[in-house]
């Protein structure tokens, strides 16, 4: 209201200006003064109201002196533009109009009442200051031009009062749907922030419109330029699910280089043909530990023929070892016997290592555990791996971020850091690197050894803890499987992780 009185005073001013230059001529007219002076009037109680309101420091008090100066500002139009033939009386309808929307009904029906005997009183005093008798303004067109006026500002008082109610009811209703939708939006947002699975919505084009904060955990991005990105740069492959496929597992590549498997389900979005919801879970860490919980079932299994294996071949082994010493020491000026009975002790003794390794790694020895300072024994093992003839031409590099001491076998844990580094040395190659870092994980010590070859691919990794599975040449195949049997016995963790980019990794995880 304050803006719509500011625009009609400041029009009604500026049509006011316009007409008395349009007159150089002439003496402004006692009427035009006085509009003028009543347009200003009015327009600075507007800007006085306007500025109220804005510190808001207006009130019902301020409303009611706006509408009692609209009456006074329409009557005082009216008076200098005619009186009862004046054709700006239609302004006591806009009073009454203005008296509804601030105040209520009751505000516009004692607008119209106010009004109505201020034209009245108007009509009068016209009358009588032009010494006319007041008789004939009592004619049928006299009283026709009152009623008339009167009955319109009653009526248009009711109407506007009963459109004020509806409008205030209406707009009562709105701000508390508003009010529920703001509350439901907030609770939304909360909902989708809190919930740790992932969740990305596409618009029919396959645009990405919404990536939840655990999408974007598990994708590794950033929120900044996701949304509007092509769905297919976030989840490789989702296109060739289904929608209301009921589960899917889709391999990602997260940035960094670390490969990610997602289970997911994709709904199709009503409202536009094309779009996806797509939810998800980061199932890495399931997968591994199912494939730990796998591998240690079929090392055991394994571990149990091994033992038995082991044992009914160090019998035969002990006995041919035997026998061919016999057989030397009866026919020493044979050379020919001499030589057969050597490669026989010779190759006896290396079965009989072999087996001991089987035996080692079928029936690990219970660790004696005591306090070891894991960074001290990293050292010490590293330099004594210094000087292996492997390490020559490797860049060798040790970190260890923070002194971390656990309850472990110092013997067994050596032997697992140096067949380790050990194959590291030789994958990596002359002018490779291979780096042995401690750190602090999750309730763990992580014993991290990294190698810049990276060449076991993925058919490998379900076989690379399994006896006898070896790519090297004269390899054994039983170190990694010795060195698994003897982390699992300390109830720790051994992962690994490898990238022709990026190199191999070994993690050893030691509870603390």
């Amino acid at each position: 209201m304050v803006l719509f009185r500011t625009a009609a005073a400041s029009l009604s001013l500026v049509i006011t200006v316009v007409r008395l230059l349009l007159q150089p001529l002439e003496e402004p007219s006692r009427a035009d003064t006085l509009s003028l002076a009543v347009i200003i009037g009015a327009y600075v109680s507007t800007v006085v109201v306007g500025i109220r309101l804005r510190r808001e420091k207006a009130g019902r008090t301020d409303a009611w002196v706006q509408v009692l100066g609209d009456v006074v500002i329409a009557t005082g139009l009216v008076y200098l533009s005619g009186g009862a033939d004046s054709p700006l009386t239609f302004l006591y309808s806009l009073a009454v109009i203005g008296a509804a929307v601030v105040l209520d009904w009751r505000g516009a029906l004692w607008a119209a009442a106010v009004g109505g005997l201020a034209f009245s009183g108007l009509v009068v005093v016209v009358r009588l200051m032009d010494r006319a008798p007041l008789g004939p303004m009592l004619t049928s067109r006299g009283l026709f031009v009152l009623g008339s006026n009167l009955l319109a500002l009653g009526l248009i008082a009711v109407l506007a009062g009963y459109l004020s109610r509806q409008l205030s009811a209406t707009g009562g209703a709105l701000v508390a749907r508003e009010a529920d939708l703001r509350r439901l939006g907030r609770l939304q947002q909360q909902i989708l922030s809190s919930m740790p699975s992932g969740l990305i919505t596409c618009d029919g084009r396959g645009a990405v419109t919404y990536v939840n904060p655990a999408a974007r955990g598990i994708l590794q991005v950033d929120e900044v330029g996701t949304v509007g990105q092509p769905l297919e740069s976030l989840l490789p492959g989702v296109s060739a699910l289904a929608p209301r496929s009921p589960r899917g597992e889709l391999m990602v590549g997260a940035r960094g280089g670390r490969r990610r498997i997602l289970g997911l389900s994709v709904t199709p979005l009503e409202g536009e043909h094309g779009a996806l919801l797509i939810v998800f879970q980061d199932l890495t860490e399931l997968r591994r530990m199912e494939e730990d919980l796998e591998r240690s079932d079929r090392l055991a299994s394994l571990g149990t023929l091994s033992a038995q294996l082991a044992h009914e071949l160090r019998n035969p082994l002990a006995a041919m070892r035997g026998s061919a010493q016999l057989l030397a020491q009866e026919t020493p000026r044979d050379g020919v016997v001499q030589k057969l009975t050597n490669i026989l002790v010779r190759e006896s003794d290396r079965l009989a290592r072999l087996v001991e390794d089987f035996l080692r790694f079928a029936r690990p020895p219970e660790p004696v555990r005591r306090p070891v300072p894991l960074d001290a024994l990293l050292a010490e093992t590293m330099d004594m791996l210094r000087a292996d003839p492997l390490a020559r031409d490797v860049r060798v590099e040790v970190a260890a971020q923070e002194k971390l001491t656990a309850a472990v076998d110092p013997d067994q844990l050596r032997q697992v850091l140096i067949n380790l580094v050990r194959n590291g040395f030789q994958a990596a190659g002359p002018k490779g690197a291979v780096k042995v870092a401690l750190a602090r994980g999750e309730r763990e010590a992580q014993i991290r050894v990294w190698d810049s070859a990276g060449s076991i691919t993925q058919e490998m990794m379900g076989h690379l803890f399994e006896p006898f599975f070896t790519t090297r040449d004269g390899g054994t195949g039983l170190g990694l499987s010795t060195a698994h049997s003897i982390v699992r016995a300390h109830g720790g963790s051994i992962r690994v992780r490898s990238d022709p980019a990026e190199g191999t990794e070994f993690v050893v995880g030691l509870p603390l």
